[in-house]
């Protein structure tokens, strides 16, 4: 298997310094509904509910903020207003570009919000498609190493069809095209597997790389729009290490 995408490695740095920012449990919330309302409320039978409610629960999120996510997404609670799934696309400044992942009440309120912060930040608002066909979309899964189960896990994401399997830092990425997500999930398991991240995400086909103090400008500009209530996920295509994080904080 050929290629290597850190998403995870990185993402889970970079998540530990978001998790301070708050409003935490309010994407984990919309990400509960979210998955409700595309395969129901029954985590046994909706793979994708299962690992929200897994991260929801990882992160402390009570009980009854979980299931009341639940029902909002079944409409099972009336008093929920309608959640609506945007996708925006966007430049960063300085050749980068990035998609970003939106769940809103309110439609006009987050398109503004978002050209705003791109223009404050030095980026713009980009056509549909102008910035997509950069990115493919991929099943990443994410699994402790113990330093032996390497080749078991390879065996199982080989056999789901992975297309991608490496290991970084103590943990193993598992990458695929995304239709295989389930199936990566079901191996997984079945080969007795702690799935610590899951989920289908848009990797860059190719990453842009900044010298220092660039790189570390737009990632402020990332964290600005990630800062909004309404956005769920941001994809960028810069590359970045754990010195420009840290030079963040």
């Amino acid at each position: 298997m050929s290629g290597h995408s850190h998403w995870s490695t990185i993402k889970r740095k970079k998540g530990a310094a978001d998790a301070k920012k708050g409003a935490v449990f309010t994407r984990l919330a919309r990400e509960i509904a979210l998955a409700a309302r595309r395969g129901g409320g029954d985590p046994s039978m909706n793979v994708g509910l299962e690992l929200a409610i897994d991260r929801a629960k990882s992160s402390n999120m009570p009980k009854d903020s979980i299931e009341r996510a639940i029902k909002r997404g079944t409409g099972d609670d009336k008093d929920g207003s309608e959640l609506e799934e945007i996708t925006y696309e966007g430049y960063l400044g300085r050749g980068t570009a990035a998609i970003i992942e939106c769940v809103t009440e309110n439609r006009n309120r987050t398109v503004a919000d978002l050209r705003h912060l791109l223009t404050k930040g030095g980026g713009e608002m980009a056509s549909n498609g102008s910035v997509s066909w950069q990115f493919d979309r991929k099943a990443v899964y994410s699994i402790k190493s113990d330093g032996k189960n390497f080749d078991r896990a390879f065996e199982a994401a080989l056999e789901a069809g992975a297309d991608d399997v490496t290991e970084e830092e103590g943990y193993i990425e598992i990458v695929g095209a995304a239709e295989t997500f389930k199936a990566i999930h079901d191996s997984l398991v079945a080969a007795k597997f702690q799935i610590e991240d899951a989920g289908v995400r848009m990797i860059p086909k190719q990453e842009v790389e900044l010298d220092f103090d660039d790189t570390v400008s737009v990632l402020k500009l990332i964290n600005a729009i990630e800062e909004n209530d309404d956005v769920q996920n941001v994809y960028s295509n810069l590359k970045y290490g754990d010195e420009h994080i840290e030079a963040l904080d």
